[in-house]
């Protein structure tokens, strides 16, 4: 066991560890090959040196699904606009400044709706389509997930 521990990348661990701290998320998981490095704020860095296999994701998947609220299967998931990337959600262009949208405004396609802070870059995320914004599910200066629903536009 001592063996494999050796070859773990401790500039790699102490990079994750790093983006932690900018991105204000509480965990961060990178896999490579047979070596998944999980560092977490909430408790102490997990290494796990073993062969990856689908059921390691369906837990991760079933607890998401499970923690979702009632309304949320009743969301076509078509007007749902997702996080394209692990960050720092902004509302609005500049602190105090208006916010981008809000709950019953019209947004044109391409429209900016939010920023996502990661890596101390400011990345715009545009309406994908026009329509009413129906729910924003994000709160300003909050991190949020890849994948993670953002914004309801019917």
């Amino acid at each position: 066991m001592a063996e494999k521990k050796s070859g773990i990348d401790q500039a790699l661990i102490r990079d994750l560890a790093n983006i932690l701290n900018e991105t204000d998320l509480t965990e961060i998981e990178v896999e490579q090959d047979d070596l998944r490095i999980r560092v977490s704020r909430a408790g102490t860095p997990q290494y796990v040196q073993a062969p990856i296999a689908a059921p390691a994701f369906a837990a991760p998947a079933a607890a998401a699904a499970a923690a979702a609220p009632a309304a949320a299967p009743s969301r076509n998931p078509a007007n749902v606009v997702n996080a394209p990337m692990v960050g720092t959600v902004y509302m609005a262009p500049a602190p105090g400044a208006r916010p981008f949208i809000e709950v019953g405004a019209t947004v044109k396609e391409g429209q900016t709706l939010i920023i996502i802070e990661a890596m101390k870059t400011m990345n715009q995320i545009p309406s994908p389509k026009s329509g009413k914004v129906t729910e924003i599910l994000v709160d300003d200066g909050h991190p949020v997930e890849y994948g993670q629903a953002l914004v309801v536009i019917e």
